[in-house]
């Protein structure tokens, strides 16, 4: 315990460090003069001028006294809407004004417009100029011409200079528009140019001097200079805090150098211009709060970042809290999750420093709360993800895991020694030839003491079950046969008739699948656990002899041994497995405890086995292989067999919540904790993947056409991050527990990836119907293909996404918006799952899946290098006839 205290303290101190190493401090010349002009609307949040935010006197006034102190005069944009209001309060505080017309294509207003400046300049004599039109020229609202004629109108109406604002370019282009005004008010704004914040001044710089030679003896007014303090990258322009305090005192120290005449856009942070590539909102110096931005002389840093460190190292300690439960945790152990749940409070700073920070309508707030609440799942998944992998990589070995050995020999000798085992093989419109094969391998069992009870259920094709009852009778007393008749409650109905049908002294019953071939040491190996009356249920694993089948069905073995290999043997050390309806063992007087099979799930094995779970027995597992089924058929018998599974867990969900309640049952923390994060992890996981990618396809219009700065680096790193954690958990994780090589666990990675949109398809029918009719899953050879395209609705999904990427990639070709095409390579991440279905759904109907394609490649191969090809070893288990059949025939 010291030393995991120990390491959490030390990587605390390392995240500390961080941030002072990282803290961002910059010099730039000190400005203890007082601005010329700074531009002003007195609008507040998000709403539009033109809709209902209207300012009001007591408002404006409170502007303005915050300004006063800054600036020497405002310019303004429009005469009307309130705005109207402005000169005769800055004449209250000692402002100047230039008045401003907005001019656009509505005629009636811009009358409106123009009437009202000329009253203010004529009423008020704080006005020191009337500017008409705001790059009217520029947005495509007024010709050259027709501008000139409205600036000539207000010009004979006026004592003061008149002009129009435009961006510099237009001036240096229009030689006739600055004939006709008073004096050039030109925009340069560096941002919008491309320019780095390093290079902003001296392109102003250079541009106000251009402007002069070109009209020398005109007055020459750089009417907008400014810089972003948030939003997007437009290229090489990158907006912030730091690049706005760094360019305005750099621009202000030369401007006041060589006698330029300058106005700063703008005053304050206008929320409502979200419409202005993400920038829009941030161009004040001072925030929408009406509070300063930065400070104008001394270093410029960030005066909220130690609050912001502090945030992060608190939540890095109450994240790490939960390894001091851990039982004998490792250094390495403690190190890597310390550091992980420190990362997590560094990204918890930046989401409440990006809150903080912006500014959101509706719709961008809506994204980004509802952004934020799923990847809190998405979190905790990738914490219980590098949990695991510390846990196996550098934890200590497993302890409770029931290794293969030598059998336990009786202590006494009879029935007390080898207690009754009564096991049950469930079937429904099983193939009779692979039902054969599982009882002549439970006829093998090396056990003294034990009955099979056969239970064939609504098979009314006698051709099904005659040969069976044929079979028992052959194989002797101990084997039980049943022929049932409209049962109900589908497998769990069975279950419950061969319960009746079973030995009074019958102490475990046993559940195989109708495809199981046990192996003879099945029974003596496992039932001695047992002996310790505590034991409820015994494990073994799933596994499978015809994975050499195809390359389809390799892949797919390699996906079922990891739960097997990987989670099954995690869980057990919390006494929290997931139970199986085949190959377990279970104490009937457990059993009866529980309540027995019920069939109010469709999984009713794991059902039974958590009910055994929370009445306080103990399991215990083995990953040693006792028993080898068949593979689904066919790429869709394996989507319905994990639909059923999914659909099953969520159902179970429902059923048992309320007993994870505090003292609702025997359950511990530790079991609660394993049932709950594996939830989330299976059904949660993939459900949220989904639920994401479709909404981040209905966010690719809106990103691409509408400029909207949502979604940002905190929620689309967040989901690369987790992509890659769950990327090396399955890597890692697979070579160091599960004995499968590189190809097969690639395979089995596209797999499980495969089945994203089955399991959330599970979890949507679950939240709607309370139960689905229980579907079996074809095994044994005798499916065929479905002529329907397996993967139809993942193929859609899948090749939106990627149309969704390049979308956002064609439409940033001129922006380069860094976000954007992060946003981009999350869309291609998250389509990943969909084409992988789809790269096994064509992969079932193609040529190369047949091992004999890639055998006779390799032979031809061979030959054409000169060399003699050799015999291909097999890659199934024990007792494979579907296995050697191929092999025989691909000889």
């Amino acid at each position: 315990m010291r030393a995991v205290v120990a390491v959490l303290l030390f990587v605390t101190t390392v995240h500390a460090a961080l941030w002072g190493v990282f803290r961002d401090k910059q010099e730039a010349p000190d400005f203890k003069g007082i601005l010329p002009s700074v531009s002003y609307a007195p609008f507040e949040g998000t709403s539009h001028p033109d809709v209902d935010n209207i300012p009001n006197a007591e408002k404006i006034r409170a502007d303005l006294k915050k300004l006063a102190p800054l600036t020497r005069a405002i310019r303004l944009y429009s005469s009307t809407g309130g705005v109207e209001l402005v000169p005769p309060i800055a004449a209250e505080f000692g402002l100047k004004v230039t008045v401003g017309a907005w001019i656009d294509k509505n005629v009636d207003r811009n009358e409106r417009e123009i009437d009202a400046a000329i009253n203010l300049a004529k009423r008020n004599s704080n006005v020191i100029g009337v500017v008409v039109g705001n790059e009217t020229v520029y947005r495509g609202e007024q010709k050259v011409d027709d501008l000139i004629g409205l600036v000539k109108r207000v010009k004979k109406s006026v004592n003061v200079p008149v002009t129009t604002g435009e961006i510099w370019n237009i001036w240096r282009d229009n030689p006739e528009l600055a004939s006709s005004v008073d004096f050039i008010a030109a925009h340069i704004l560096p941002y919008w140019e491309n320019f780095t914040d390093k290079q902003a001044v001296d392109q102003a710089v250079y541009i106000y001097g251009m402007l002069r030679d070109k009209f020398p003896g005109k007055r020459i007014v750089i009417a907008e200079f400014g810089w972003p303090s948030a939003g997007y990258n437009l290229k090489n322009a990158n907006p912030g805090p730091f690049e706005q305090a760094a360019v305005l005192r750099n621009f202000v120290t030369r401007a006041e150098s060589i006698g330029m005449e300058y106005n700063i856009v703008e005053a304050i942070d206008q929320p409502w211009k979200f419409f202005e590539g993400g920038v829009g909102p941030y161009w004040g110096i001072l925030n929408a709060a009406r509070e300063p931005k930065f400070a104008w002389t001394g270093p410029i840093v960030n005066e909220n970042y130690w609050k912001l460190a502090l945030l992060a190292l608190l939540v890095g300690v109450l994240m790490s809290l939960p390894i001091l439960r851990l039982t004998e945790a490792t250094v390495m152990q403690s190190l890597m999750l310390s550091a992980a749940a420190n990362g997590i409070g560094a990204w918890t700073a930046t989401v409440f420093a990006y809150w903080t920070g912006h500014y959101f309508v509706f719709g961008s707030a809506f994204a980004l709360t509802l952004g934020l609440i799923l990847l809190v799942p998405l979190v905790l998944i990738a914490m219980a993800r590098i949990e695991e992998i510390a846990a196996i990589a550098f934890g200590r070995n497993p302890l409770r895991l029931l290794a293969k050995g030598p059998s336990a020999e009786p202590a006494v000798a009879g029935s007390e020694a080898f207690p009754k085992v009564s096991i049950h093989v469930p079937a429904y419109f099983e193939p009779p030839e692979m039902l054969k094969q599982t009882l002549d391998a439970v006829a093998r069992l090396d056990y003294p003491n034990f009955e099979c009870v056969v239970i064939i259920n609504n098979t009314p094709d006698p051709e099904f079950w005659q040969p069976i009852q044929d079979h028992c009778r052959a194989l002797g007393e101990r084997f039980k046969f049943i022929n049932a008749e409209k049962v109900e409650g589908f497998k769990a109905g069975a279950l419950r008739i061969a319960m009746e049908r079973t030995a009074v002294d019958a102490e475990i019953i046993g559940i195989i699948d109708a495809d199981y071939v046990v192996q003879p040491d099945w029974l003596k190996d496992l039932v001695p656990v047992f002996a310790d009356p505590r034991v409820g249920l015994v494990q073994a694993p799933q596994d499978h002899r015809d994975g050499n089948r195809s390359l389809m069905h390799y892949i797919m073995n390699g996906e079922y041994a990891g739960f097997f290999d990987i989670g099954m043997v995690q869980r057990n050390e919390a006494n929290a497995i997931i139970v199986h309806g085949t190959m377990c063992l279970i104490r009937r007087a457990a059993m009866d405890m529980a309540g027995g099979w019920n069939g109010d799930t469709i999984c009713e094995d794991t059902d039974l086995g958590l009910a055994i779970i929370e009445h306080g027995w103990l399991t215990h597992y083995t990953n040693h292989r006792y028993g080898h089924g068949l593979l689904p058929d066919t790429y869709e018998a394996f989507k319905k067999q994990r639909h059923r599974w999914a659909y099953g867990g969520f159902q179970i969900v429902k059923k048992h919540w309320r007993r994870f309640l505090p003292g609702a049952s025997r359950l511990s923390p530790d079991q609660r904790r394993e049932f709950a994060l594996g939830w989330l992890n299976w059904l949660g996981a993939e459900s949220l993947g989904v639920l994401v990618a479709i909404l981040n396809l209905i966010w690719v219009p809106i990103v691409a056409f509408a400029d909207i700065a949502i979604p940002d680096k905190i929620l689309t790193l967040p989901i690369i991050a987790s992509f890659v954690v769950s990327l090396l958990h399955f890597v890692v994780l697979y070579r160091l527990r599960v004995p499968v090589k590189w190809g097969q666990m690639l395979g089995a990675m596209i797999a499980a990836m495969s089945v994203q949109w089955t399991v959330s398809r599970a979890v949507a029918n679950g939240l709607i119907t309370e139960h689905l009719a229980f579907a079996r899953t074809s095994k044994g050879g005798f499916s065929l293909m479905s002529v329907e395209f397996q993967a139809f609705w993942e193929a859609v999904i899948g090749i939106l996404l990627l149309i969704g990427a390049a979308v956002l990639v064609v439409t940033n070709n001129q922006k380069e918006v860094r976000e954007i095409y992060v946003f981009a390579a999350v869309l291609v991440l998250e389509s990943l799952p969909f084409l992988s279905a789809v790269a096994i759904a064509i992969l079932e109907n193609s040529r190369i899946n047949a091992f004999s394609f890639w055998r006779r490649t390799a032979v031809r191969t061979l030959e054409l290098i000169g060399l003699r090809p050799v015999a291909m070893p097999t890659v199934a288990g024990p007792s494979q006839p579907v296995a050697s059949e191929i092999h025989r025939e691909a000889s």
